[in-house]
């Protein structure tokens, strides 16, 4: 399993939320706290994307260890943004490990992480891949689970189906095909975060005029709320909103 995070709020370092919290993305890479359904670190790469004003966002990722960058820990100390989607990635068996393997996915404003495994892969999802401009197929970031997810996602999005809904049906569609999945998704475009619990956990720590969401809580506030497993949240930096998972 992988480990993700998205913040929404007043700007911060990145290092606020990636090193210093006593039990941070980093540490989760080499010492994660609930490693349910496999693995045992999150050492195949890790990505940061944030969004450093109006414009798109700036994405670094790499297929290393976290721990292992020479230049994240000094980029993360002097870089601030009030919106940021960042994730450590436990590759499952037989799926590449590349940077661009390495989430966030991105397109125009969106930034996408995929925490979880599509059992069966890929032979069950091949009539959701079909349903799939070939061009999409063809640019994929990646041979694996989650850049097709992101695909799956991203074609919602562009025909306008509204961010929730996009990342529901999604959910609903490969849970259907691929029963037993874990598929915590996590979706934002700097102004508005989306994400799923299924199979893994997620928690949500909202505070004045900011809010976290993350696969693990990064510190022993008591602030932080568990989402229930089969549900869905969308947060701004003023609201967090959490509802049933749609089903087929």
């Amino acid at each position: 399993m992988c480990r993700h995070l998205a913040y929404l709020g007043p700007p911060v370092t990145l290092a606020e939320l990636l090193f210093d919290p006593q039990y941070s993305l980093v540490r989760q890479s080499w010492a994660p706290r609930d490693m349910r359904g496999g693995g045992t670190i999150n050492a195949d790469g890790f990505g940061i994307g944030w969004y450093p004003g109006d414009g798109d966002p700036v994405r670094y990722r790499r297929a290393q260890p976290i721990w292992s960058d020479p230049t994240i820990a000094q980029l993360a100390a002097v870089t601030r943004a009030g919106a940021v989607l960042a994730a450590v990635r436990s590759a499952t068996v037989g799926m590449a490990v590349l940077d661009n393997a390495a989430a966030p996915f991105a397109e125009g404003r969106w930034l996408f992480s995929h925490n979880g495994v599509v059992r069966g892969w890929p032979d069950v999802v091949v009539p959701l891949a079909a349903g799939l401009p070939v061009r999409d197929l063809l640019t994929l970031d990646a041979a694996t689970d989650s850049a097709l997810l992101w695909a799956l996602v991203r074609q919602r999005l562009r025909a306008g189906t509204d961010p929730a809904e996009a990342v529901g049906q999604t959910v609903a569609d490969v849970a259907a095909a691929a029963p037993g999945s874990r598929l915590n998704l996590l979706l934002t475009d700097g102004r508005r975060a989306v994400a799923s619990v299924a199979g893994h956990a997620l928690s949500v720590r909202a505070a004045a005029g900011s809010v976290l969401l993350a696969s693990e809580p990064h510190d022993d506030d008591p602030g932080w709320r568990p989402v229930p497993e089969g549900h869905l949240v969308t947060a701004t930096a003023s609201e967090v909103r959490v509802s049933p998972l749609p089903t087929r």
